[in-house]
C-alpha cells in the first residue's frame, strides 16, 4: 500500500479570494484601524437604513392593494342609497356636485306618486281585473265598501301636465344623449285652464302615451314599490315598469344644466350655480303650477281611505316625497343631501365607485364599492366579482316581511332575502371574505308594526309572540344568524350585523365608519401585516 505524504489543512477562508481582500492591512496602525472600524459601522447603518425602507415599501405597497367592496341583495333593499352615503362620507364634494342633476329623478319620483295615487282612486278599477286586490281573498267585499273620491274627475283633469312631464324625463333619463338640450321640454307643456283642462294653444293637449309592462303581474296589495300606471292619467287598465337606466348612461349630465347657464351667479348658501327657474321649458314650472292640485290630492280624506283600503302605503316606498310637495315644486328648489338619498332610480347593470381613503400611518388605500342590480334576472353577474372581493355588505330590507316580488308576486321578499343570503354564505369562492349583515329599513319596520301589521300573518311560525320592534328584530335577526352558522362554509367567520336605516345619514356614517375598521382589521390579517 502506497503511502500519500498528509498535507497541512488550510482553513477555507484563507483560499477565499473575498476573505483575502476584506482583512486589515498588516502593517495596519491603530488610527488606520480606528478609520475603518468607523467606516464599516457606518456602511452598516446605511445598509440597515436602506434595508428597512425596502420593508417598509413593501408593506406600503402591500398596502395600497385596492380594498373591494360589494353591495348584495334584492332590488329595492337599500344597496344604491348605501353607495350613495360612502359618497357622503368619502367625497362629499363630488356627492354635492351631482345634486342639482338628481333635481329630475325627484321630480320623477314625485310625479309617479302622484299618478299611483290617481290610478288607485279611479272608479275604473272597480271592473278592473288586474286589480292589485284581485290577490286578497276580500276583494270582492272591499270593492263594495270601496270609498268614492268624488273630485277625481277634476284632479285627474288639473293634474294632465304631469303625464307630459313624466313621458319626457323618462325618456331624456332613459336615452340622455338623444336630445341636444336635455332640460328643454321638447313642446310646450299644457297647464290647466281655468276649468282644470290643460290645453295647448287654446286646444286640449296631446296624450302621450307610455308601453306597458310585458307581461304585466298583478301586484300585491301590500307591496309599495310596484307602481301601476296608465295610458293616460288615471286609468289603470294597464301597468308601468320602474324607469331605469343603464349603468354607462350619462344622465346626471344631461340634467346638470352647467352647459346651459355657465354666465349665472352662484348661491351663496350652497355655491351652486342658480338660474334654472328663468328657462320657462324648465319641468319646475309644470311641477310649480300643478302644486295646489298635487297637495289637495295627498290631503284628501277621501283619498286617504281609498288607500287604506287598497292597502297601498306609498309612504313606505322609495322615492316618496309626497310630504313635501311644497318644497320640491318651489321655483328654486335645490336638493338637499337627503333628497338625493331618498331619490329612487333603478339602475341597470354595475355601478362602480372608487374612494381613495387615507388610513394613517400608512398611505391612501383606494376602496371601490359596487353596486349590482339586485332583480332576479341580474344576480347572475354576480359571481364575476366574488374572486377578489375583500368584503360583502348584505341588505335584507326587513320591513318588506309583507310584501312579494316584482319579479314573481308568489315569493315574499323577505323570504327570498333569505335564500339569497343562503346562496351567499354557502358560497366556496366567498370562504374569507368578510361578510356584514346589513337589516335594513327599521324605521319603516317599526311604522309598520305601530300600525298594526302583524308578522305571524306572514309568517305562521312566529305565533304569539310579541308584535314590537324589540321581538320582531330579534327574531330576524335570529334567523338570518341561523342560516349562517348551518350554511357558512368558513364556520370561524365572524359575522357582524347591523340595524340599519341607510337614509339616515348621522347613523349610517357611523355604521360605514365599523364596516371600514372591520374590513382594514381583515385586510391587514390577509396580508399577514397582523
Amino acid at each position: 500500500m502506497m503511502n500519500i505524504p498528509l498535507v497541512p489543512n488550510r482553513r477555507r477562508s484563507e483560499s477565499d479570494p473575498f476573505w483575502a481582500a476584506l482583512q486589515p492591512p498588516a502593517n495596519e496602525s491603530l488610527a488606520d484601524r480606528d478609520r475603518r472600524l468607523f467606516a464599516e459601522l457606518e456602511a452598516k447603518r446605511v445598509s440597515d437604513g436602506i434595508d428597512e425602507m425596502l420593508r417598509q415599501e413593501k408593506k406600503e405597497m402591500r398596502m395600497k392593494q385596492e380594498i373591494k367592496i360589494l353591495l348584495l341583495g334584492q332590488s329595492e333593499s337599500g344597496k344604491s342609497t348605501t353607495l350613495k352615503q360612502f359618497q357622503l362620507v368619502h367625497a362629499p364634494a363630488a356627492f354635492r356636485a351631482d345634486r342639482i342633476a338628481w333635481r329630475a329623478v325627484i321630480y320623477l319620483n314625485l310625479v309617479r306618486s302622484i299618478r299611483r295615487i290617481l290610478d288607485a282612486i279611479s272608479p275604473d278599477t272597480e271592473d278592473d281585473d288586474n286589480d292589485e286586490l284581485d290577490s286578497n281573498p276580500r276583494s270582492r267585499h272591499i270593492r263594495r265598501q270601496s270609498t268614492q273620491v268624488v273630485n277625481y274627475e277634476q284632479y285627474r283633469r288639473t293634474l294632465e301636465p304631469l303625464k307630459v312631464l313624466e313621458e319626457h324625463l323618462i325618456r331624456t333619463l332613459s336615452s340622455p344623449d338623444d336630445e341636444d338640450e336635455p332640460t328643454r321640454m321638447p313642446f310646450s307643456i299644457p297647464t290647466p285652464n281655468s276649468q282644470g283642462i290643460a290645453t295647448k294653444n287654446g286646444r286640449p293637449a296631446p296624450v302621450v302615451s307610455i308601453p306597458a309592462r310585458q307581461p304585466s303581474f298583478p301586484p300585491s296589495p301590500v307591496s309599495p314599490i310596484l307602481s301601476p300606471g296608465a295610458s293616460t292619467i288615471g286609468s289603470s287598465k294597464s301597468k308601468q315598469p320602474e324607469v331605469s337606466v343603464h349603468n354607462r348612461s350619462n344622465w346626471k349630465k344631461a340634467f346638470s344644466l352647467g352647459s346651459k347657464i355657465k354666465s349665472s351667479p352662484k348661491s351663496a348658501h350652497t355655491n351652486e350655480i342658480e338660474g334654472w327657474w328663468d328657462d320657462p321649458s324648465d319641468p319646475v314650472h309644470v311641477l310649480n303650477a300643478c302644486a295646489q292640485p298635487m297637495l289637495t290630492l295627498w290631503r284628501d280624506s277621501s283619498v286617504k281611505q281609498r288607500l287604506r283600503e287598497k292597502q297601498l302605503r306609498i309612504e313606505e316606498s322609495s322615492g316618496f316625497f309626497l310630504d313635501e310637495i311644497v318644497r320640491i315644486t318651489a321655483l328654486r328648489y335645490f336638493p338637499t343631501d337627503q333628497d338625493v338619498l331618498k331619490a329612487r332610480l333603478k339602475t341597470m347593470g354595475i355601478v362602480e365607485h372608487t374612494f381613495s381613503i387615507p388610513d394613517p400611518p400608512h398611505v391612501n388605500v383606494d376602496w371601490k364599492v359596487y353596486d349590482v342590480g339586485g332583480a332576479r334576472n341580474q344576480r347572475h353577474a354576480w359571481a364575476p366579482y366574488f374572486e377578489d372581493v375583500n368584503a360583502i355588505i348584505f341588505l335584507a330590507p326587513i320591513s318588506a316581511f309583507d310584501q312579494v316580488l316584482l319579479e314573481d308576486p308568489k315569493v315574499n321578499r323577505l323570504e327570498d332575502s333569505f335564500l339569497l343570503w343562503r346562496s351567499i354564505v354557502s358560497n366556496k369562492l366567498l370562504m374569507d371574505v368578510s361578510i356584514i349583515l346589513f337589516l335594513n329599513k327599521i324605521d319603516l319596520l317599526q311604522a309598520k308594526l305601530k300600525a298594526g301589521v302583524r308578522l305571524k300573518d306572514h309568517f305562521k311560525q312566529y305565533g304569539s309572540r310579541p308584535n314590537d320592534f324589540e321581538n320582531v328584530s330579534r327574531y330576524f335577526q335570529t334567523n338570518f344568524t341561523t342560516i349562517h352558522q348551518e350554511f357558512s362554509v368558513n364556520r370561524s367567520r365572524e359575522l357582524k350585523i347591523h340595524f340599519t336605516s341607510v337614509t339616515d345619514t348621522r347613523r349610517t356614517a357611523t355604521i360605514i365608519q365599523r364596516v371600514r375598521e372591520i374590513i382594514i382589521t381583515a385586510n391587514l390579517r390577509s396580508i399577514q401585516l397582523m
